[in-house]
Parts: C-alpha cells; structure tokens; sequence
C-alpha cells in the first residue's frame, strides 16, 4: 500500500467510528506487512472503560498502541484534564512521540479525540494544528446517517483552509440493512474530491478478531495499492 508515514484519523463528530477505521487500518497494513504505531494523544472517559488503544490492539493484533494523556472522565480533553486536575501535554510534545514511533515502524495512525477542532492542549491546539505540524495526511471518518452531507463538508473546509492533505473518507459504521438516505449520501460522499476509502460494517467490533483482521483490507477497497 502506498500510503504515508504518518495519518491522522479524525471524525466529523464524535461517536462516528474513529476507533473501529484506525484499527481496521492498522490490520490492513498489518496483513500488507508493515508494522503499525498507533498513538492516541488524549484518551478520556477511562473511567467508563473507555480506552481506545486497547480496543485496537484487541482486534487488529501486535500493533505498538499508547496514549500521550489518559483523562477519565468521557469529556473533552481540556474539560476533562481539568476536571482530574491533569496537565495536558502540549502539541510539540505528541509531535514528537510521534516522529519518534514513525523512526521505528512503517505507518503512525494517530486517532483524534472528537472532532477535527477539538482542543487538545491548553494552548488552544487541535488536531488539525497537530497535523501542520507533522505535514501528516488525514483520514476523514464519518456517519452515513443525515446530517452527515453538512458536517463532512465543514470538516473538509476546514482541512482545506489550512492546507492539509485529506487521504480520504471512510464510513463508521454501514448498517446492515441500509435505508435510502444511507445509500443516497454513500453516493453523494463517494462523488466528493477526496477519495471514498470504503466503509466499516456496524457492529464490526464484535466480530472475533480473527475475522476482523481478515476482513478489514476489503471493507477499506479504496486505500491506494
């Protein structure tokens, strides 16, 4: 696969399927044969058993996975960071966790908290500012349910207005029993400039993580080759 370094994987809100895309990536770049980082820069809600990372390890396999801060309230990082009464590292920080994590493996995914513009620092930085800094592609995870048309547009604008290189979109969570407005905006998202990369099946966490890993290349059918 040809595909860069460094990707980060945000959503148009959250709850839209980051995790499930970042650990079906992993797995495909895994059974490609690359060794795989993932980093999490601000992990929440780890007292609702909230933790990403594990989840990822748990079905994509031996990837090397940590979190730059583990806060745990399921707030927005500065809010929850806050409420623990925890200092948030700074971007420059994550920036270089993860440039050091891309000198020993073939890809870093770094999964935002939220959305794209979601503080994740106390100096105001977010993802986006995350990935100017890294010059890092992004993978853009949305909903197929409404509304999905508006919030992935702004998102796109907002990656544009800074510069930043969009890999391509991909689909949280496709039910498995679609209804017309989720076949209409599959469409409409497949039709945008930024490459349709596929779409993970609803409930595909639940899956056992044998058949996770084997299935993940052909749910993401529009990574480059």
């Amino acid at each position: 696969m040809n595909l860069p370094d460094i990707i980060l994987i945000t959503g148009t809100d959250t709850g839209v399927g980051k995790t499930i895309t970042t650990a079906a990536l992993a797995a495909a770049l895994m059974a490609a044969g690359r060794s795989v980082a993932v980093y999490k820069p601000c992990q929440s809600g780890a007292a609702t058993g909230d933790l990403d990372t594990g989840e990822i390890v748990r079905l994509a396999g031996a990837v090397t996975a940590e979190a730059g801060v583990v806060l745990q309230e399921p707030l927005a990082p500065v809010a929850a960071a806050a409420v623990d009464g925890a200092p948030l590292p700074r971007l420059a920080v994550h920036a270089g966790r993860v440039r050091e994590l891309a000198s020993s493996h073939d890809h870093v995914l770094v999964e935002g908290a939220g959305g794209l513009l979601v503080e994740l620092d106390p100096d105001g930085g977010t993802l986006a500012d995350l990935g100017s800094l890294l010059a890092a592609a992004f993978v853009l995870v949305a909903r197929p349910a409404l509304g999905t048309l508006n919030h992935t547009a702004l998102t796109l604008e907002a990656l544009a207005a800074r510069d930043l290189r969009v890999l391509g979109l991909v689909l949280g969570s496709w039910p498995s029993a679609p209804e017309f407005v989720h076949r209409s905006n599959r469409d409409v998202l497949g039709s945008l400039p930024a490459p349709f990369l596929g779409a993970i099946p609803e409930r595909a966490s639940e899956l056992s993580p044998a058949r996770f890993r084997a299935e993940s290349a052909a749910w993401l059918n529009g990574l480059p080759a």
